[in-house]
Formats: structure tokens, sequence, C-alpha cells
């Protein structure tokens, strides 16, 4: 079936899904500039780690695009360099933005004997091609994952990890897509995921467009939907993943974990290969980005706390990796050990 498609390049700009408006109204939006996938990025209009890896190649791409051609490759290089440091400032917490931005990078210093006007035009085609291998990424990531959930009548996820945080499929919800394009029907407990609602307001949005049966919880109902044994596992998707397994994902994903743990019940993060950062020992070192107070005391413009107290609003957290049953990659399922077997498979 037809999917929403959460980013694409049309004719000359990334036309992204505004996700601030969800489920109220489904409105696309033309980027034509660097500053507006800047803001896009920065306010959630354009959010998941995979899709703000996809956006931010085109935001850069964008930003180089006005130079003049006649412009030197050093002047090239270091307006280049400007734009790169300028978009991955946006939210530090999620690797795939650096690494589609480094790729970038890299690719455009790769293109040495070129001239400016061939490296813009290279660069377009580099930024299209992450796009594509996103999309064929998170389809791996689907096949893979249902191995895992064949048995399962429920599953429980937090925040949103589908189509919409990702090119086109997604991550947690990939194999859900591909359990209902092989006839088998999931259920999907979706946690509201506060304070922004990512859960009730996205996840809940695509699945029920999708056909595929979905009930939202607030967040503090997930230990006794489990106690009932109403859920079978959880699957949730991750922004960054060090190399021990430690997994940085949406704020509340951690308590989820535990009480998986204590419930007995499989806790499976899926992601693909770029969203491992290999240079990083343990989830200690993976920066937490922290976002406005008022998201808290003023969520969608009602006022739940006084104006003026003291607000501690972490847009993620770290589950060790001890708490992790398996991660379902493009390039496979990793089963603990992590420390040895995420560097085998990623080689």
């Amino acid at each position: 079936m037809a999917r929403l498609k959460t980013i694409e390049w049309i004719n000359d700009g990334a036309r992204i899904i505004d996700q601030t408006l969800l489920p109220k109204s489904l409105v696309y939006r033309d980027i034509r500039t660097s500053e507006e996938m800047y803001e896009a990025i920065k306010v959630l209009r354009v959010r998941g780690a995979p899709a703000i890896g996809v956006a931010a190649a085109f935001g850069l791409y964008l930003g180089i695009r006005n130079i003049s051609n006649a412009a030197s490759t050093d002047a090239f290089a270091a307006e280049l360099n400007t734009q790169a440091q300028r978009l991955i400032s946006s939210r530090p917490t999620a690797v795939n933005l650096p690494w589609a931005i480094r790729r970038m990078v890299d690719f455009a210093e790769s293109l040495r004997d070129a001239g400016v006007a061939e490296k813009k035009s290279k660069m377009l085609d580099e930024a299209k091609k992450i796009l594509e291998e996103d999309r064929h990424m998170c389809r791996a990531i689907g096949k893979n994952g249902l191995e895992l959930l064949r048995n399962c009548k429920a599953i429980l996820t937090h925040c949103n990890a589908g189509g919409l945080a990702t090119s086109e499929f997604g991550t947690a919800l990939a194999p859900i897509y591909c359990a209902q394009e092989n006839g088998m029907s999931i259920r999907v407990f979706a946690d509201e995921t506060r304070p922004l609602l990512q859960g009730s307001r996205i996840t809940a949005f695509e699945l029920m467009a999708a056909g595929i049966p979905v009930t939202v919880i607030c967040d503090n109902m997930a230990a006794a939907v489990m106690a009932r044994g109403m859920v079978d596992a959880v699957i949730v998707g991750a922004d960054r993943i060090a190399s021990n397994g430690d997994t940085a994902n949406k704020i509340g994903t951690y308590g989820v974990a535990l009480l998986a743990k204590a419930h007995g019940i499989p806790f499976y993060v899926a992601a693909p290969s770029s969203t491992f950062d290999l240079s990083l020992a343990n989830g200690n070192a993976i920066p937490i980005e922290e976002r406005p107070a008022r998201e808290i005391i003023c969520g969608f413009g009602t006022e739940t706390a006084p104006e003026n107290v003291s607000v501690f609003n972490p847009a993620f957290d770290i589950t060790p990796g001890a708490l992790v049953t398996a991660i379902v990659t493009d390039k496979g399922i990793i089963l603990p050990p992590f420390k040895e077997t995420i560097a085998q498979v990623l080689a």
C-alpha cells in the first residue's frame, strides 16, 4: 500500500510533512533554504533520527546551492563547513544528523578536480542517495524484525519510530508493516509519549492510516498493560546506540525497558546501521538534548503547571544494553553480548 513520505525532493526543494500539526492537519511544507531546514529540524517539523539525517543532507545542499559557480574551491569549502556546523547544532542527540552531514562533506572533499557547479550537482545526487538508502535500510529492518514478532499478537512501542520518523517505512514499526504485508495482524499499544505526544499524535495517526489496529495509552499505563498480559513484546527506535548497546531514545524509554524486564517481556530496539556510534564505549557519553520548559508547562497552548515553576525537560534517556533483548538492524539481528556482536555485525 502507498505510505506517507516524510521527506522527498520535489523540483527545487525538499518537501516534508509538518509533524507539529499532526494529527489534526496533514500539511506538506516545501523547504528551499538551509535556514528553513534548520528551523524545521529544531522545532520538530521533521523528526526521528533517520529522517533528520536525510533532511540535514538536503539542508546542506540547499545551503551551498546559491554559491556562485565562479567561487574558488577554498571559498566553497569554507561555506560548506559553515553550513554543516550550523545544521549539526540543530539537535545534538541523534547521531544520524552529524553522520549524514559528515558524509556529505567528505563526499564534496573527494571531488577534488570538480568545479563548483559540478560539486553542487553531485552533492544533490548524494543527498538523494542517502534518502534511497534509508528506505532500503528500513525495509530490511522490517524483514529482519518480523522474525522476532511472528508469535506476537500485540506489541507496545514508545514515541514514534514509524514511517514518519524515517524517509518512509520506519524502524520499530517496520516489522509491523511487514507483518501486515504478509497477512498477519499485530495490535500496537502506543504510549502517548509526554510531553510532545509523539505516540498519540503521530504513531496512532500513521497506524490508523495504514489500517493497523492501535490502542493509545498514557505513559503511566504501560506497567498495567504488561501486568495484564496484553502485550507480548516491546519494540522501540533509537537516536544513538553506543558500542556496548546502550541506547538513546525518547525520554521514557528507559522506564519502559525496566518494566519489560520486570514482566519478562522481550525489549527490542530497531535502528539502521547509521544510528550506531562505535566511537562511544557506553551511553554516558551520548549528549542529551534539553528542550524548552514551555513544552511541559504549556503543552499545545494549555497551561498545566505554574508559569515560573522549575522544569527539567530532557528529550531523551539512555537504556542500558543489559535491558535490551536484541537490536534489529538492516544488517541483521544483533544479540548480546553487544560489545562483541555489534562490532561483528557492523564490520
